[in-house]
Formats: structure tokens, sequence, C-alpha cells
């Protein structure tokens, strides 16, 4: 055997790639994660104020009115417009049909509960502070899911 004036030297592989810059794909993916999250906050942001709005719409009407029945009264009428959302026809239901509508079917607290001060609170001369409180509650968290067009 002669000797081989050139040894074999082991197979050299290529460093690793750097991670910095990453490829166009992980670009790309980067962009779409920012673009949904600026579209996911901005989604937030606009039903916060609608929110906001629709609080400021019940609190304007409701401050119209110099006494508890004739707040009453126009909480009704604000509740009736939001309701129209729905169903066209929900301003014209009468009596124990409007209140069941404003119960929505997930519970009775209008058609068996302080609710029913919606009928004829706004006739009365007097309503006792508490239950007026009740209902207007009551009203107001009603009429933020008519308003979003939830039953």
């Amino acid at each position: 055997m002669s000797a081989n004036p050139l040894p074999l030297r082991d197979v050299h592989l290529p460093p690793a790639p750097a991670w910095w810059p990453p490829a166009p794909g992980w670009w790309l993916l980067a962009g779409a994660v920012l673009l949904l999250l600026a579209a996911m906050l901005g989604w937030q942001w606009h039903r916060r104020r609608r929110v906001r709005q629709w609080r400021a719409m019940f609190a304007a009407a409701e401050g119209a009115a110099d006494s508890p029945p004739a707040r009453l009264a126009a909480i009704s009428v604000l509740l009736r417009r939001a309701g129209r959302r729905l169903d066209p026809a929900a301003d014209t239901l009468q009596g124990e049909a409007w209140l069941r509508f404003l119960d929505g079917g997930k519970g009775t607290a209008f058609s068996q509960g302080v609710g029913r001060l919606l009928l004829d609170g706004g006739f009365r001369r007097e309503i006792d502070a508490t239950d007026y409180l009740a209902a207007r509650d009551l009203a107001q968290a009603r009429f933020l899911q008519l308003m979003a067009g939830r039953r």
C-alpha cells in the first residue's frame, strides 16, 4: 500500500442558522397575530363605548323626570323602544305579555317580581324608594340586554 498524501477528514457541518432575522413566514404569522389582537381590542373598545352610551341614554331618560313615577314611565318608554330591536311589535304589547317579553324566557323578575312595577308604577302617586331602585336596576340591566340584541 502506498501512503496517502491527503489524509481523510471528517465531514464538517455548516453552522446552525441564526435565529435572527426570522424567515418570512414567521414575519407573516407575527403580523397576522398582531392584526387579530388589534381587531379584538378594537371590538372590545367599541362594545364598551356602546354600553357607556346606552347607560348614559338610560340615565338621561331617567334624569329628565322629576318624580319616581315619572321616572318609571320614562324607563318603560325606553324599554319599549329597545324592545323594538328584537321584535318590531314589542312596543305594542300590553300587560302580562309585555312583562313576559321583558322576562325574555330567562326568569320571572318582571312577570312575578319587582318588575311588575313597570305596569302601573308610572300611574301611581307614590312609589316606595326601595321598590323603585330595584325596578330601575332590573330595567337597566334588561335595557342593556335588549340594546345588545340579546333575548
